[in-house]
């Protein structure tokens, strides 16, 4: 896998999985907060006052394409923060130079800070001697002239908490009439992450039979847990939408389209996987909660919007891309994310 080293690109460093062929995330680099966010208990972190929350300041590198970055535009979305926070946002396809800019692309833009041509030029910037994985989403903090934070996670969080003051009055935490707390959203924002956020992915690149195993149970597993504890309650937790709504969402509103892989197709990927668990493979259609859900969170004002089918189908599906999954072609699969899905019904009143 591709990344930077000392500064400079490199196309042979990073092993996406270990000696057992499960697959591994790298970890992120650029891990500030900036002031006034409110810092889960789990991160080893402080805000920094370099960094205050202003109107113009801050600036968001995405991909329409990517779920991590998905979240981020979101959360900017639903809180309202579309004239404070800038976007930039790359060419669906990542090749051998990583995320680029095409702005004679539909849906695409121009680094509109900087003018470069690929997202790896922002972090020689931020760090002239980075060693690191070149990802998206991207906090840029135009008065420091450095990335802030590219981990999804928290930037989510800050944006949900540093910007109160800049955005509407909606809120993607439990406020203090919920039963839910902070707490029980970052809990189930951890829990989903392992075997649904990555699971996917741990299931389309594992490249031995137990490591594929490990995930496809675990993954469906949890689809089946999610489906259940959504039969009587609207949300993930508490009274209303909230982070772990939007980090469950950005991966269901791909999975049927390329994240259902076949088992020819898995096959044609992965030589040493020839036990494919057909009985598992599941689309979220054929969940009765998990869909309805899908479809109540995708129908909230302010979310249909940043759901753009086209890049992720072609992200997913360009030959030779690092994320391929070979999907179905763009329009085959009719999410019916329009149709209704009667779950208002499901609200409970705060007092309860």
């Amino acid at each position: 896998m591709n990344q930077l080293v000392n500064g400079e690109w490199r196309t042979d460093t990073y092993e996406t999985t270990d000696e057992e062929g499960a697959f591994q995330r790298g970890e992120t680099t650029f891990r500030n907060w900036i002031a006034g966010s409110d810092v889960p208990d789990h991160v080893d972190a402080e805000p920094d006052e370099r960094f205050q929350p202003e109107a113009g300041r801050y600036h968001l590198y995405v991909s329409y394409a990517c779920p991590w970055a998905h979240r981020t535009l979101v959360a900017r979305s639903l809180l309202g923060l579309e004239d404070t926070i800038g976007i930039s946002v790359v060419d669906p396809w990542r090749g051998e130079d990583g995320w680029q800019f095409s702005p004679e692309k539909e849906g695409c833009t121009p680094d509109h800070l900087h003018g470069n041509d690929y997202l790896r030029e922002l972090y020689v910037a931020a760090d002239p001697d980075a060693t690191c994985r070149v990802t998206v989403p991207v906090l840029w903090d135009t008065k420091e002239d450095t990335v802030v934070n590219n981990e999804s996670r928290e930037i989510l969080r800050m944006l949900s908490t540093a910007f109160d003051d800049l955005g509407n009055d909606v809120s993607l935490l439990p406020d203090a009439d919920d039963t839910a707390t902070v707490a029980d959203v970052d809990e189930v924002i951890t829990e989903i992450y392992e075997p649904v956020n990555n699971g996917v992915y741990r299931a389309g690149f594992a490249t031995s039979q137990a490591a594929y195993d490990d995930a496809i149970d675990e993954l469906f597993d949890a689809l089946d847990h999610w489906n259940d504890h959504l039969a009587d309650q609207r949300y993930l937790v508490g009274n209303s939408l909230t982070e772990a709504d939007v980090c469950l969402f950005t991966t269901l509103v791909r999975f049927d389209q390329v994240y259902h892989t076949t088992p020819t197709t898995l096959r044609e990927m992965r030589d040493s996987i020839t036990d494919f668990r057909t009985e598992r493979w599941q689309r979220i259609r054929d969940y009765e909660h998990l869909h309805a859900y899908l479809r109540d969170i995708y129908q909230t004002p302010g979310v249909a919007g940043t759901v753009n089918m086209d890049h992720i189908v072609e992200h997913y599906g360009c030959p030779g891309s690092p994320d391929g999954f070979d999907p179905h072609p763009v329009g085959a699969v009719d999410l019916q994310l329009d149709a209704s899905h009667n779950r208002a019904e499901l609200s409970r009143p705060t007092s309860q």
